[in-house]
């Protein structure tokens, strides 16, 4: 008998409602329609979520090698007895050889708020060692630091996702949401279809920028210097809240004087940015009775991403936004836990309650929560980074547990990283699949995924939501809590832990009590009831904290801090030898290191391969044409990838996607060279050089395997796209991007449509053949349909197909279409 479960997506920030329908499998999904974070949206990562439930590749088994510790023996199936004894066995030899110290763990963004919690407790309690950090540290570390040094707090958004459509004003830097995030692009398109006006900087003219009033187009790396610079114009042109700074901050002279060499000539020199642009913008926020500055990865993941928050902040502090309604400061969260992921003790200085670990009282709190002694706490370790790029040496780590990351693929230096990995004299893996990194081990442990567990995940609003089990993992697969209480068992500290999801969030709750990230006045019943309960709340308390600041900041004088911000150049420059600029993101089929959605049919037919986007210039001036393979190479590495030709990228940056590893691994390029307050690598910049890569040789990435068999060929029309209705009765075409001739010779069939409209009325995608309707589908208002399509009979050569939108006259919005078809 089915049953429908409400719980969430397992992708990201957003944690997405939806209505997850289990019995006899396979299991389906749809969206919940009045979940406040999407309101019946999904994008086509969270429509097919379900498909890895059941996926032919899942682990179902641990695995051990055949050899013990001889890594080129093949990987075997194993009891979990033989698996949970190799690994204690393992551990043991480690510490008896090197001490507590040589024992480490790696979390992940992904872990529910109870995993997290038992996992930063499983190091410093089970294993007594420091060396723990996770994943989450490569992607929000710098905001986080940043909003803690000027607010006292790290709450991704201190306001709900839905107060962004009511700014008049929005300030987006380093943030392609109507790809990485598309149902969140529903409250930016009400804002504008309200007047606001929105500004987006980022390097590529992205789907987002595109959609926008006025686009920022700056050199990679040097968003730190236009903050400067738009400060500097606000305190020229008078146009600071000099009563807000006076009553509610600290430190502005320092931080106004920091600025006063970045006048708009030379912003416009180190930026690229012109300065009509900068006094655009500037005129943009001021003039808005309400406005808001977003931060996302693309101004984070810098050797100087902490600085480049901070001097944000800064402008918005002194426009006078946070705290006043609908405006203020935030940040994206990336990951689907990524907010409460860095609350509650998996990072390296990290205590629950986003205590410190080298506070003498934070100290005395949890230990006596945990029921040991302050003493037997250990001291802070090395960030993530830093633990993995000694792994194997002397004083690093010489065990490592993984949970929930793909660290070959996605660590900076990747191709070092995974030298460091296999100098491991033992290397666990838990996931769901055998991911690059667990292909590397000496044990790998199935665990349960997203809709077989319970828990609880902090989205970037900090809504705490409840994750509900909505089905059993298979048999002889065990979640994360268990197999930790019993290694904690087998090393004879398993009192210490439980392995029921409810008890450990009792537990979490009052290890946090107090904390700057108190979650005691927060239950699993209020989370139901709520749709999700908004941190911080102490026990008792009552209060709403959906909007902070509104009266006080949350430090010991209630103000903010300004905090002086000199600029710094990227870590690397371009230079004869590299000449170029490498920058990396995401694209909107794919998540993380890939190791989820590469292995979905549709996901992967819509993206099938890395690929670098390329200005024409660029390309003619090397002699690379499209669909060319190419060779990047860096000062650590080289990758292979299909190059795409665009003018949405400058002339001077080469874009990536970082989902593929092998050959096309985009981290094998990338600069590990630290922010000196977050630890977080330069992701978003290094220099590069390019060439045509001619040697045929085969592709090295062997983790997920293709189907060799299939001789037909996708095909599909797909895109994010701005819209003006004509009518209901005049469907007009949308862009010459969905258009397609069926080759000669050739035949194709139809697969499915997906669609999303962000807009308030009603619309009609219709799909057009040889100039006469073929198929209407109707999208529902701020909503999205998928449709699987039956093919009824083969489109010969020649036919043309188009898809065409009928909308009200003068409506405007977003659609985003994702249509499949297949040549045979």
């Amino acid at each position: 008998m089915s049953t429908t479960t409400l719980t969430h997506c397992p992708y990201c920030s957003l944690q997405c409602g939806i209505e997850l329908t289990a019995g006899d499998r396979p299991v389906t999904l749809q969206p919940q329609p009045d979940f406040p974070v999407n309101r019946g949206g999904l994008c086509s990562k969270g429509w097919t979520a379900a498909e890895l439930l059941d996926h032919p590749d899942r682990l179902l088994h641990p695995l051990v090698r055949e050899r013990e510790g001889d890594r080129t023996s093949p990987l075997r199936r194993a009891s979990w007895d033989e698996a949970l004894d190799r690994i204690v066995l393992g551990i043991r030899r480690a510490q008896e050889k090197y001490g507590v110290e040589s024992v480490g763990c790696f979390g992940g963004g992904g872990l529910t708020n109870e995993k997290a919690y038992t996992l930063g407790k499983f190091a410093r309690v089970a294993l007594r060692t420091p060396a723990i950090d996770y994943n989450g540290r490569w992607c929000m570390s710098s905001a986080a630091a940043a909003a803690n040094s000027m607010f006292g707090i790290d709450r991704g958004l201190p306001f709900p996702l839905e107060d962004i459509a009511r700014a008049e004003a929005v300030l987006l830097v380093g943030s392609n949401a109507a790809e990485t995030m598309p149902p969140a692009m529903q409250f930016f398109d009400q804002g504008r279809a309200e007047g606001a006006r929105h500004v987006v900087v980022d390097t590529r003219a992205t789907p987002t920028a595109r959609g926008s009033h006025l686009h920022l187009q700056p050199r990679p790396g040097t968003d730190l210097a236009l903050a400067n610079g738009l400060l500097h114009l606000a305190v020229r042109r008078g146009l600071v809240d000099e009563q807000y700074i006076a009553e509610r901050t600290t430190g502005w002279a320092r931080a106004r004087s920091g600025v006063n060499a970045f006048w708009p000539d030379r912003v416009e020199r180190i930026t690229g940015v012109p300065a009509a642009q900068l006094h655009e913008t500037l005129d943009i926020l001021a003039g808005a009775r309400s406005a808001m500055i977003l931060t996302a990865r693309g101004a984070e993941q810098h050797s100087a991403g902490t600085r480049t928050a901070q001097a944000f902040i800064n402008l918005a502090l002194a426009l006078g936004l946070p705290g006043k309604p609908f405006s203020g400061w935030g940040t994206l969260t990336g990951q689907g836990n990524g907010q409460g992921g860095r609350e509650h003790g998996q990072k390296a200085d990290q205590l629950p309650g986003y205590r410190k670990l080298d506070d003498p009282a934070a100290r005395t709190h949890v230990a006596g929560v945990w029921g040991i002694e302050p003493g037997e706490l250990p001291q802070p370790g090395l960030s993530a980074y830093e633990m993995l790029d000694r792994c194997g040496t002397a004083g690093g780590v010489r065990a490592l547990l993984v949970m929930a990351s793909n660290i070959a693929v996605s660590a900076p230096n990747a191709a070092h990283v995974q030298n460091r990995l296999q100098a491991l004299e033992l290397l666990v893996v838990s996931d769901i699949f055998l991911t690059e990194t667990a292909a590397l081990a000496d044990v790998v442990l199935p665990t349960a995924q997203w809709a077989e567990e319970e828990g609880t995940l902090t989205n970037l609003e900090g809504r705490v939501i409840r994750r509900r089990r909505a089905l059993p993992p298979p048999e002889g697969v065990r979640d994360d809590l268990t197999v930790l209480k019993q290694i904690a068992d087998r090393l004879g500290r398993g009192e210490f832990f439980s392995a029921d999801a409810e008890t450990v969030f009792t537990e979490l709750r009052e290890a946090s009590r107090g904390g700057i990230a108190d979650y005691s006045g927060i239950t699993y019943a209020a989370a139901e009831r709520e749709e999700g309960v908004f941190w911080p709340l102490a026990q008792g308390s009552g209060q709403d904290n959906r909007r902070l600041f509104t009266d006080r900041f949350p430090t010991p004088d209630g103000r903010a801090r300004f905090v002086r911000t000199d600029y710094r150049e990227p870590a690397e420059a371009a230079d004869e030898v590299y000449p170029y600029l490498l920058t990396t993101g995401r694209v909107m089929q794919h998540y993380q290191s890939g190791a989820q959605t590469r292995r979905v049919a549709s996901l992967r037919m819509a993206q099938p391969e890395a690929f670098a986007e390329i200005h024409p210039d660029l390309a003619r001036r090397n002699g690379i044409g499209p669909g060319d393979e190419v060779e990047l190479r860096t000062r650590r590495g080289t990758g292979v990838f299909r190059a795409r030709l665009t003018d949405t990228v400058r002339p001077d940056t080469i874009f990536v996607p970082f989902h593929w590893g092998g050959r096309s691994n985009a981290n094998a390029l990338t600069n590990p060279v630290l922010d000196q307050f977050s630890r977080m690598p330069a992701f978003k910049v290094c220099a590069v050089a390019i060439g045509r890569h001619d040697e045929d040789e085969p592709d090295r990435e062997t983790a997920i395997e293709e189907n060799s068999a299939m001789h037909s060929t996708p095909r599909f029309l797909q895109g994010v796209f701005a819209f003006t209705g004509q009518g209901l009765l005049k469907p007009a075409p949308v862009d010459p991007a969905l258009s397609y001739t069926v080759p000669a010779g050739k035949t194709a069939q139809v697969l499915y449509f997906r669609g999303g409209n962000s807009s308030a009325e009603l619309v009609t995608a219709v799909l057009m053949r040889d100039g006469r309707p073929m198929r209407y589908f109707p999208i529902g208002a701020r909503s999205d349909v998928h449709v699987p399509l039956r093919v009824v009979e083969d489109l010969l050569g020649g036919t043309v197909l188009e898809l065409h939108l009928a909308a009200p006259e003068d409506v405007e919005g977003t659609l985003v279409i994702d249509f499949g078809l297949v040549e045979v």
